[in-house]
């Protein structure tokens, strides 16, 4: 008898060890949830931000992730990126369109029917995810027939992954059909029509989402909220993540390369030109860029150097202005007069305008051209001391008018001039100084204290 009551609760137990192994996880039993912003156009940046969000919410942690989103659409490769984090997401994802009057307008819709669970704040819109071309146009019509094809099939895709409306979904890619939160409710777009976050949190209570690892359970009374901000880095990207401003910032930065090449020492054209390539290649990288121009626009500073080493030629400045335009022009492949502010519903417009390219382009023509200029003078200049050419000062003694380290001023021939110690050893104020040579309008001497002998220091 005894043996089979203890044969009873043995079984007991293991079965109810089974059932409790069994049982959905509940997600909100630690009663913390991440919440991020993701407004404005979809790019790398707001890409990698929600990817970090995510990796962020799963180590810290949290429940799952609220995605405050109001976007007018984006690049389709950022989109891709998204949506691959989002379906492959450890944690379950909510992408809540808020708040009321905000948008998931083409890339948004992508974005928003990927979240394990879809939801839109009252006066929102979704959807008109038809795929256009950089700033807005149409596509020409063999490319625009691949592409929205390739498109509609990868919303399907999600659709299903996710038990929504494909159908109404693929409209908004072949039709360009947009959706009130009422009618995206309605026709299975989205799971909830929230009025703000709390109405959110109260719908969420009890919902099970399906992870790559299995169901989970929402439980959200009592739950807590954090938020998750970009960071100094992604702000600052995200601000001068402009085509204009990728422009200047690679036009300063090759002129300042440029200018320390022409004048050795001067340091700060050179550090600036620096700091401003690295930005510009920082920028270039979030954004769909042609790299081919810029390479174009690196070799026209290469040409300007050149016109520069050899004023007077004018080919490689010719050459250096065609480069420079052309490689603005290929930069992002397009130039308007308008404004680079987004086209809604379409992705966001990425262009150069034409008014900084025809003011950066004229600043640096004029700059090159009189640069060059003065080269030319300082090379075909003949120098003048007195009744005595430059070339007559080689030879003769004077002294220094001030301390030379290595670099002063020296009297010389009846006038004073700027004179350089040729070792580079100080010469102290009112030696005696040898002349051996004059580059320019410079002197470089000797103390003549030290050796007399000209052939022997020659």
């Amino acid at each position: 008898m005894r043996r089979k009551l203890a044969l009873l609760l043995v079984t007991l137990g293991f079965g109810g060890f089974l059932a409790i192994y069994n049982l959905t996880p509940v997600a909100g039993s630690d009663h913390t949830a991440a919440v991020i912003t993701l407004d404005g156009a979809i790019d790398t940046i707001s890409a990698d931000f929600l990817a970090r969000a995510i990796t962020s919410a799963f180590k810290g942690g949290h429940s799952f992730l609220i995605v405050s989103l109001d976007t007018p659409g984006g690049t389709l490769e950022s989109t891709r990126d998204i949506v691959e984090g989002l379906l492959a997401s450890p944690i379950p994802v909510v992408v809540y369109v808020s708040p009321p009057g905000a948008q998931a307008a083409s890339a948004g819709t992508f974005v928003t029917s990927a979240g394990h669970v879809a939801a839109m704040a009252p006066a929102t819109n979704i959807g008109a995810a038809s795929p256009v071309a950089a700033g807005g146009a149409d596509l020409p019509e063999t490319i625009k027939d691949k592409v929205t094809g390739d498109t509609a099939a990868l919303l399907r895709g999600i659709a299903r992954e996710r038990g929504r409306n494909a159908k109404a979904l693929e409209e908004t890619v072949l039709s360009a059909a947009s959706y009130t939160a009422a009618e995206a409710l309605e026709s299975g777009v989205v799971d909830i029509m929230a009025q703000d976050l709390d109405d959110l949190l109260a719908q969420l209570d009890g919902m099970t989402v399906q992870l790559k690892s299995g169901p989970v359970t929402l439980r959200t009374d009592g739950v807590r909220l954090v938020t998750i901000t970009r960071t100094p880095v992604e702000r600052f990207l995200g601000m001068i993540a402009n085509p204009d401003i990728a422009f200047l910032l690679l036009s300063i930065g090759g002129m300042g390369i440029l200018i320390e090449l022409l004048s050795p020492g001067l340091m700060g054209p050179g550090i600036v030109g620096l700091i401003a390539l690295a930005l510009a290649f920082a920028v270039l990288g979030n954004m769909p860029v042609n790299w081919v121009g810029v390479g174009l626009i690196l070799l026209a500073m290469s040409l300007f150097y050149l016109e520069a080493q050899a004023p007077g030629i004018g080919v490689f400045g010719i050459g250096g202005a065609v480069s420079f335009i052309l490689g603005a022009f290929l930069l992002f492949g397009n130039l308007s007069f308008g404004p680079t502010a987004p086209q809604l519903p379409a992705a966001p417009r990425v262009e150069i305008s034409l008014w900084a390219l025809g003011t950066v382009t004229v600043l640096l023509l004029t700059s090159a051209f009189l640069t060059g200029r003065a080269m030319l003078q300082a090379k075909t200049a003949v120098v003048y001391a007195g009744a005595t050419t430059s070339g007559n000062l080689v030879g003769q003694i004077g002294h220094a008018t001030s301390d030379l380290h290595p670099r002063g001023t020296a009297y010389v021939g009846g006038e004073e001039w700027t004179a350089e110690s040729d070792d580079g050893e100080p010469i102290q104020n009112g030696k005696e100084v040898l002349v051996l040579g004059v580059e320019g309008l410079v002197l470089k001497v000797f103390q003549a204290d030290k050796d007399t002998s000209l052939g022997e220091k020659i």
